[in-house]
C-alpha cells in the first residue's frame, strides 16, 4: 500500500484540503508518523506535519512560528533522502513545494494568510479522500472551533502529564 493511502494520511489530506483544520490534521499525522517503526524526524509524514503546524500558526497571525515550521517543512520536503521518492507520488509534488515557497516569501513579506492546497494525481487517493471527507464531521471553514482549536480544547491530561515529567526529572 503507498503511504498516501494510509486512512490517516487520507484523513489529514480532508483537514488539510477540505475544511483547513490544520490543527487536526497535524493530530492525525502526528498519530500516523509515531506508529511507523523506527520512526524519526527525518521521515517525510514530519515534513507535511511542520507545514500543516506552519500554517494554523500563519492563519492565527503568529508569523514567527508560521515562518520557522513552514521554513522546516520545505527544506524536509526540497532535500529527500532517495529512500522516501515514493513520497514524491501521487500528489503533485512540484508544484507543493512551489506553493510552500510561496507562502515562505508571503509569511517574510507580512501577507495575510492563504491557504495551500496539496493537489492529488491520483485517482484512487481521490477517491479515498472523497469517501473519508463524507464521513468525517467538518468542523465550519473559518469557525473559531478551526482557528484557534489548541486553545479551545482541555489539555488537562496533556499538563498532568507535562508536570509529572518535571516532577521526576525526565
Amino acid at each position: 500500500m503507498h503511504p498516501y493511502y494510509h486512512p490517516l494520511f487520507v484523513e489529514f489530506l480532508v483537514y488539510f484540503n477540505g475544511n483547513q483544520d490544520y490543527f487536526e490534521g497535524h493530530e492525525v499525522l502526528e498519530e500516523y508518523w509515531k506508529s511507523i517503526p523506527g520512526y524519526n524526524k527525518s521521515h517525510p509524514l514530519t515534513a507535511y506535519i511542520l507545514l500543516s503546524t506552519g500554517m494554523y500558526h500563519w492563519r492565527r497571525g503568529n508569523s514567527q512560528g508560521a515562518s520557522r515550521t513552514i521554513d522546516k517543512a520545505f527544506l524536509r520536503l526540497s532535500t529527500l533522502d532517495s529512500k522516501f521518492e515514493l513520497y514524491k507520488n501521487e500528489v503533485d509534488f512540484q508544484q507543493l513545494l512551489k506553493d510552500i515557497d510561496h507562502a515562505r516569501n508571503e509569511i517574510a513579506l507580512g501577507k495575510s494568510f492563504h491557504a495551500i492546497e496539496i493537489k492529488l494525481l491520483s485517482p484512487y487517493l481521490l477517491e479515498l479522500v472523497q469517501t473519508k471527507k463524507e464521513q468525517l464531521l467538518l468542523l465550519t471553514f473559518g469557525s473559531d472551533d478551526v482557528i484557534h482549536k489548541h486553545m479551545l480544547r482541555d489539555r488537562s491530561d496533556i499538563l498532568k502529564l507535562r508536570n509529572e515529567k518535571k516532577k521526576s526529572g525526565r
